[in-house]
């Protein structure tokens, strides 16, 4: 679970990134989970867009997405939103530290 400092941090980083992910008419199809799932893998935050063609809103793409690859949703803004899902074996990505708890 990311902590609201994580996520602004991740936000700063999303909005220097290229949208990679589209969804268009076909909606989610297991390919696109698949292909998501490798992007994650490679990138660990990506930013994906809903075409105005799909019968999907950003938010429900951005969840579907998310429960599919166990991502984090980061942002939804407009038709955009970010996904972030850190890797295990080789983090690219280093998080602000949670605050400890008193």
């Amino acid at each position: 679970m990311l902590t609201s400092k994580q996520r602004a941090y991740l936000r700063g980083l999303a909005a220097r990134e290229d949208t990679i992910l589209q969804i268009g008419k076909e909606g989610i199809t297991e390919k696109t989970a698949e292909a998501l799932g490798d992007m994650l893998r490679a990138r660990e935050l990506v930013k994906g867009r809903v075409l105005e063609s799909s019968m999907l809103s950003a938010r429900e793409a951005c969840d579907t997405l998310a429960a599919r690859c166990r991502a984090e949703q980061v942002q939804v803004i407009g038709s955009k939103f970010v996904l972030y899902k850190r890797n295990e074996q080789k983090p690219v990505i280093e998080l602000p530290k949670a605050a400890k708890k008193k």
